[in-house]
């Protein structure tokens, strides 16, 4: 048999073929691999597909599986370093981050496909809803998540623009334009939001911006700050006690619901939290949180049922907050 062009190729070519074109539920018969490679123009005999499948699998951790159907044997991939479940998980990520721009979640599900069989990928194909999701209109994104993480990896300030929309529906610059200069800590998530939570140099305090409203981030030559307030900084508690990332003073809140909404709370704060009974059906607990006009939002949208009980500073900015909010449609 004449060798074909790619011969060097041909472990890689088999390789991608066997990934690509077989599954559990899908395979090939050692014909139809011969022919398969025949269009890389690669010519094979099946002693040396044998000793190349026994390669893919010591090598590339890619593990053949031979399977007898009457007189016809076929060859399938076993596993996959993700199953189709984890994938489909990653997708569904991809869908629901507002951060990541439309184009940019086309880009990386069609990536992510390449990880399953094309037979798999169809069936990925039909949960793929990206069009009409809310996204991010900040292609520049993934560079300034590069950015805040190199300079967090040398130890550096960064300094960037700032934006919000306007009612045109612009995004204008806050602070007139004004460079904000931070040391980077930490990225998170909130809402389906990418946050930077930095040290601010002029507040000399924690704070926290949307990623996809940072503008021509630049790494800055100076040693990051608020080393003493982020040694031992715990992120989770962090994003506890914030509601929808807005600052607030921290305040340690008690509150009193109905027992049956307890899951409510437990979702919010997590398992960690104590209830305490408060007689008639109801429980009490105690958390840290900062409180703002997001945290009394989220409390008036649990219903009448729900209130703050201490301490007395939060439950009259509370009371100030529902007056102020009547009053728009009084």
């Amino acid at each position: 048999m004449s060798k074909g062009a790619n011969q060097k190729l041909k472990l890689s070519y088999l390789t991608k073929i066997m990934l690509a074109k077989t599954d559990e539920e899908h395979s090939l018969t050692m014909p139809q691999i011969i022919e398969e490679l025949e269009k890389y123009d690669v010519t094979a005999e099946r002693k040396s597909i044998y000793a190349d499948f026994n390669d893919m699998t010591d090598k590339l951790g890619v593990e053949i599986i031979k399977e007898q159907i009457g007189k016809e044997t076929y060859y399938y991939v076993a596993s996959r370093e993700f199953e189709l479940a984890e994938v489909k998980l990653l997708i569904d990520a991809i869908q629901s981050s507002k951060f990541i721009t439309e184009k940019k979640s086309r880009d990386l599900i069609k990536k992510i496909k390449g990880l399953v069989s094309e037979y798999q990928a169809a069936q990925l194909q039909r949960q793929v809803y990206v069009q009409g999701r809310i996204k991010t209109m900040n292609e520049t994104i993934y560079y300034n998540v590069d950015d805040i993480h190199t300079a967090i990896g040398q130890n550096r300030k960064i300094r960037f623009k700032y934006y919000k929309w306007d009612i045109e529906k612009k995004l204008v610059p806050r602070h007139n334009g004004d460079w904000f200069v931070v040391s980077p800590w930490a990225l998170t998530w909130d809402d389906e939001n990418y946050y930077l939570v930095a040290y601010d140099d002029r507040s000399k305090e924690c704070r926290h911006y949307r990623v996809d409203k940072m503008m021509k981030i630049d790494i800055v030559d100076e040693k990051r700050e608020g080393k003493e307030i982020f040694q031992n900084f715990d992120m989770a508690a962090y994003s506890k006690a914030t509601f929808g990332m807005y600052q607030g003073k921290k305040e340690w809140v008690h509150i009193r619901f109905p027992n049956s909404m307890c899951g409510v709370f437990i979702d919010r704060f997590g398992k960690d939290i104590s209830f305490r009974p408060a007689g008639d059906g109801y429980s009490e607990i105690a958390v840290d949180v900062n409180v703002s006009p997001q945290f009394f939002g989220w409390i008036f949208s649990l219903g009448k049922d729900v209130k703050v009980t201490e301490p007395d500073s939060v439950v009259e900015q509370m009371k100030e907050a529902a007056k102020k909010f009547m009053e728009n449609y009084i």
